[in-house]
């Protein structure tokens, strides 16, 4: 796992006072980011409660000006049917961590769905937000894979905090550097970890967290390439193109075609 400068971490979240008002998730959730951000430049994000506070005035338009709405011209422009390849290339990114998160799971000896549950367990953070990512992640995907493969994604977020020494899995000692060693995460992360933990497919949530904590390695490369049969085989694409085919996960789909609409 690479390791970043605490200082830096911290400054590039706005400073100690801004990192010790934020809870346990919200912590583990930045590192995450940071860690990725270390590997590779990310792509731009919808910004989301990014106007909170602020009294802006639809009159505060000058002559002439209107409000973004439509293609970003900063960004790749997608097609009339984006496929979850094209969500990798133009907003996603060739993430270095999801691929050898995949990796791992394919030399594990992972079943084919549970290898592209590692590919994908990120993806809310890559391209729509790092907030409760295993949960909005999980909604992305759920109606285009396997019911086991959303599941597994959503409570690996609250099991990575979870210690389970008789599969394998460490606390990260990366959230002891950064986060310190009393400190504990919201009380919901506790509860779903137990249920998860409870349940049918808690090794599948495991799988993702063991082979997630690996996978920040710089001298790692990997090709999305090597895992497009994968995709094709378990990743159910719609006709109409994700964000137009009227899934209860259309709109998110749809936001990260269109990051910077105003409305």
């Amino acid at each position: 796992m690479s390791l970043l400068d605490r200082r830096s971490f911290i400054a590039s979240l706005g400073g100690a006072a801004i990192f010790a008002a934020m809870d346990g998730n919200q912590k583990a959730d930045a590192l995450e980011i940071a860690m990725n951000n270390d590997l590779e430049s990310r792509m731009v994000k919808a910004g989301i409660c990014t106007n909170f506070g602020q009294d802006v005035a639809w009159t505060e338009l000058k002559p002439n000006e209107v409000y973004h709405m439509g293609h970003d011209p900063n960004l790749p422009r997608m097609s009339d049917k984006p496929s979850l390849l094209e969500f990798f290339d133009k907003r996603i990114g060739h993430s270095p961590h999801l691929l050898q998160s995949a990796r791992l799971a394919k030399i594990n000896g992972l079943p084919e769905k549970m290898i592209l549950a590692c590919l994908l367990h990120d993806i809310s953070a890559g391209g729509f937000i790092g907030t409760d990512h295993g949960y909005y992640g999980a909604q992305l995907v759920a109606p285009y894979v396997d019911e086991e493969v959303s599941w597994a994604i959503k409570y690996h977020q609250s099991l990575r905090f979870i210690p389970d020494e008789d599969v394998g899995y460490s606390y990260p000692e990366a959230y002891i550097r950064y986060f310190g060693e009393d400190y504990k995460p919201e009380p919901y992360i506790f509860r779903h970890a137990e249920y998860a933990r409870n349940h049918k497919w808690y090794m599948s949530a495991r799988q993702i967290c063991i082979n997630d904590v690996y996978s920040f390695d710089p001298n790692v490369k990997v090709d999305l390439e090597d895992f497009h049969e994968i995709m094709a085989k378990h990743f159910r694409e719609p006709e109409e193109g994700l964000g137009y085919d009227d899934s209860p996960s259309s709109h998110m789909w749809r936001t990260m075609i269109f990051p910077s609409n105003f409305l």
